[in-house]
């Protein structure tokens, strides 16, 4: 199959005859009122993504044992970004028409379906969209790609006939910014054929002139929520990324397409790279909005882009106070989360002094036992912890 076959372009491959390409026209393929970009219902309309409500309309407080409907996923119900008043959304100053208007230097990709501790990804996204004008640039063909028995889409049944389907989707968005303007990978990961996947987002990234690709997603890790959250950072090549104390060496881990996708296109000469947020693990399969703030700060770092993360922070800080709340009424759960603080207080007080200022420099081996002594306890804890934690399950 020809990786081109895969997507199609939502926009025309040149602009309308009459009608000027080059940007200025900041009204051009915007709803009025909101600013937004009309391709797509996606990006037609800021998604809700505050508290859930309860069938007499009340908020929900935050639980951490909560389930999705069609997820299986554990998540507090106010754990997502607000949905912005269409007065807050950035305004557009320019959208595309057609394929050959644009060249973007960065695309950035977050794939529902592989790891993303924290709906970190997902909630990058979903923010990204409430908050820019958009317009749908190209949609992939998710029956090539995807294996619905495995993730089978949900259904709306009522009374005596099905009346909705959930479409999976796999689409790219252009996103207006004060810089010019992002593109945006995002949907289902797919099943089947990651190859001919990597292959046809190469495609695009040459026909679009994207420079680098930056791959955004949260893994679970053995460290508490009351401490600054850390960055796992990865590039195609050395320079590409600050390496910020990595705690990572040589491991193998499930091979994802947003992985392979970076792999792929460090092979073919294109920079790519990608930001793995580090989630507690006792929140893993809950929304946790903090880490999403940081992913889109590091994305605003690459981009050179004003990322606004107003609406992700107040979603944070709920979050966080309804955590601490529900921690505190459980004693088992308060003990594992005090382990891993005297855990982390630990490691950065190791981290941050300085051989040089011993009189006895340890030998290689001493170190190498000091760190299996560290990851040994970082297992006793992952291995201890009590069901209260509230995801239901292990990451």
């Amino acid at each position: 199959m020809d990786p081109s076959a895969l997507f199609h372009w939502d926009l025309a491959d040149h602009p309308p005859l009459g009608v000027p390409s080059g940007r200025g026209d900041g009204d051009q393929g915007r709803d009025e009122t909101t600013g937004r970009g009309s391709a797509s219902d996606e990006s037609a309309a800021a998604p809700d993504l505050g508290a859930s409500a309860s069938p007499s309309g009340t908020p929900e407080a935050a639980t951490l044992d909560e389930t999705v409907p069609g997820e299986g996923a554990a998540r507090p119900a106010s754990g997502g970004a607000e949905a912005l008043h269409p007065d807050d959304v950035t305004s557009a100053p320019w959208l595309p028409r057609a394929v050959a208007e644009i060249d973007v230097p960065v695309l950035v990709h977050a794939l529902r379906g592989s790891m993303d501790a924290g709906h970190a990804g997902a909630l990058v996204v979903s923010h990204l969209l409430a908050t820019h004008a958009s317009e749908r640039v190209a949609t992939f063909d998710v029956d090539e790609l995807l294996d619905y028995r495995s993730r089978r889409p949900p259904m709306t049944f009522e009374k005596t006939s099905f009346t909705e389907y959930s479409d999976p989707e796999l689409a790219l968005d252009y996103l207006a910014t004060d810089q010019g303007g992002v593109l945006l990978l995002h949907g289902v990961e797919p099943d089947l054929r990651w190859e001919k996947f990597a292959s046809a987002v190469r495609e695009i990234v040459e026909r679009l002139g994207v420079r680098t690709t930056v791959g955004v997603h949260g893994i679970p890790m053995g460290v508490p929520h009351t401490r600054p959250i850390a960055v796992t950072s990865h590039g195609t090549r050395e320079g590409l990324v600050d390496v910020d104390g990595s705690v990572f060496g040589t491991v193998q881990v499930p091979g994802s397409a947003s992985s392979l996708l970076e792999y792929r296109l460090g092979a073919w000469g294109h920079d790519a790279m990608g930001f793995a947020v580090h989630v507690p693990h006792y929140l893993a399969q809950a929304e946790y909005p903090a880490a999403a703030v940081e992913l889109v700060r590091r994305v605003g770092r690459v981009t050179g882009a004003h990322l606004d993360v107003t609406a992700l922070e107040r979603a944070a800080a709920e979050v966080a106070s309804e955590v601490d709340r529900q921690i505190a009424e459980s004693p088992e759960v308060a003990a594992v989360v005090q382990a891993l603080e005297n855990q982390y207080d630990a490691y950065q007080e190791a981290a941050g002094r300085s051989l040089l200022a011993s009189e006895e420099v340890p030998t290689a081996d001493e170190l190498a036992a000091q760190f299996e002594a560290f990851l040994a306890e970082q297992g006793s804890v992952e291995d201890g912890r009590p069901d209260e934690a509230g995801d239901g399950e292990r990451a």
